[in-house]
């Protein structure tokens, strides 16, 4: 994790968004369950940070999507006030950078 926080700028918080899940979850929790196991409103938000970086290295949005889902337990932890911002962000940034594609390893390439 400590590599993907020096490597994928962490961006900062992005409060509203994350209020506006949460208002979300808790007048509508299926709804709002439904809109953090889909994880693009944060995935959209963190590819414009990184989507050069990633892009290089050889991944696409479609991917960083599917890896952004697979974490969204830790997602909704953080719209819950349960983990702080930059422990979901950089824990994000870690496990993006451990599913680089192996040819941006082979490469000798990087974040």
């Amino acid at each position: 994790m400590e590599r993907a926080r020096r490597t994928l700028f962490l961006p900062e918080e992005p409060v509203a968004l994350k209020s506006g899940m949460r208002r979300l979850i808790e007048e509508s929790p299926e709804e709002g369950q439904r809109a953090v196991r889909d994880a693009s409103f944060l995935a959209e938000l963190l590819w414009e940070e990184w989507a050069e970086r990633l892009g290089a290295a050889g991944m696409d949005y479609e991917r960083f999507l599917e890896i952004s889902r697979g974490y969204a337990e830790e997602i909704r932890l953080w719209i819950m006030g349960e983990r702080p911002w930059d422990h979901c962000v950089a824990g994000l940034a870690g496990r993006v950078w451990r599913r680089m594609p192996e040819r941006a390893a082979v490469a000798g390439g990087g974040l």
